[in-house]
């Protein structure tokens, strides 16, 4: 048993899951993969994510120290996420696993590609 911040999990394995758990943080770093992102941004392209959960979610991965909230002190106000070392040395194992699937299962499921 490992006991991290006052959890108990089965191995590390359990506790690298623990920063990613869930429908969408993964989805969250993956998407800001390639250049911050703004939250209306994220909440378009991640489909199906509510205001309140998309915005529980970004605060627990900038807690963790995945992601860096970036306020601009302009008018109107502007606001951006972006993945911080360690959120994009955890990205790059998250997209080893899209990749996989790609390999395995695209040619079986139906997809939409939009753009952005």
């Amino acid at each position: 048993m490992i006991q991290y911040e006052n959890h108990n999990y089965v191995c590390l394995l359990d506790l690298g899951m623990e920063f990613i758990r869930g429908k969408w943080k993964a989805v969250i770093l993956c998407h800001l993969y390639d250049e911050p992102k703004r939250f209306l941004e994220l909440q378009r392209i991640t489909k199906g994510v509510s205001h309140k959960v998309l915005t529980e979610k970004l605060k627990e991965l900038e807690d963790d120290g995945l992601i860096e909230k970036i306020i601009y002190d302009q008018t109107p106000p502007k606001v951006e996420y972006l993945l911080t070392p360690l959120g994009a040395e955890l990205t790059i194992s998250i997209k080893g696993i899209e990749s996989w699937a790609i390999r395995h299962f695209a040619d079986k499921v139906h997809y939409e590609v939009e753009k952005l």
